[in-house]
């Protein structure tokens, strides 16, 4: 199976049913709720896409550069960017399309899961960040004391950790008052894209180094490392849509920005 193979099977034609489903809902007047409506749908994606792109290629360059994992060149263009082929790229941009697409499906089908009027435990936002932060100082002495069979998973959870500590710092109250969305676009993707995987690694479109890996395996041949690169990854993604589209998100957000031009202003004055 080619990389492209792979990605047009198992990445292009779902995110295109799911652009004539938007399309049908749009048509039929099935919209997002008014609360999920601060950026244009579109323009919501791709800004989450140009952010994985941008954060995930140094990470996935220096994966393949140090052997965790590497591709077949016989099963791509050739075209590479780095030490990363143009597919790689190429997924990035899809599995947040395609991701974001099943959230916000979600969301226009079954507007009634969203809580906002649920209260929030006092702190959350500080005891949960503080919880991610935690495990990420757990994975970063995985990776201190060179244990070479849990290295994939370090580097794994420390790249991950650090924008999801962000997200929830910022806004664990909204992520809670939506969780049933968030839940149901990530396990599906996880599951839907882990067998995809399985497949691809099966007809050797790529290879994780087991030197480097636990060597536990999900669905009978798929490293549990690549099981939970599909759940952080899409977990990021879904938590991002949730947060740029929340009305109260953006609020919170006018609030900070409005508050530090304040500070500054007083500052210049002092």
């Amino acid at each position: 199976m080619t990389y492209f193979g792979f990605l047009a099977v198992f990445l292009c034609l779902p995110v295109a049913l799911l652009w004539l489903v938007q399309a049908y809902d749009a048509r039929r007047g099935t919209l997002l709720p008014a609360l999920w409506r601060a950026r244009p749908v579109w323009l919501t994606i791709a800004a989450q896409a140009v952010i994985a792109v941008i954060y995930t290629t140094p990470w996935d360059n220096y994966l393949v550069a140090t052997r965790v994992w590497w591709y077949n060149p016989g099963l791509v263009t050739g075209f590479i960017i780095g030490y990363v082929p143009i597919e790689e790229y190429t997924f990035f941009v899809l599995q947040t399309v395609l991701t974001a697409c099943w959230l916000l499906l979600l969301v226009r089908r079954f507007p009634r899961w969203d809580t906002p009027s649920a209260q929030s435990p006092a702190n959350l936002r500080l005891w949960l960040t503080s919880a991610v932060g935690l495990l990420w100082l757990v994975f970063v002495v995985m990776l201190i004391v060179r244990w070479e069979p849990g290295r994939y998973l370090a580097l794994l959870m420390t790249w991950a950790l650090p924008p999801l500590m962000l997200q929830v710092g910022f806004g664990a109250d909204i992520l809670v008052r939506s969780w049933r969305y968030i839940v149901l676009a990530v396990v599906p993707m996880t599951i839907y894209l882990g067998v995809a995987d399985k497949l691809a690694i099966s007809s050797g479109t790529w290879t994780i180094n087991p030197e480097q890996s636990l060597n536990i395996f999900v669905f009978g041949t798929l490293p549990i490392e690549e099981f939970i690169f599909f759940f952080m990854t899409n977990l990021l993604v879904a938590v991002g849509i949730t947060l740029i589209c929340s009305t109260v998100s953006q609020a919170r957000l006018n609030g900070f920005v409005q508050s530090f031009k304040s500070r500054r202003k007083t500052i210049r004055q002092l």
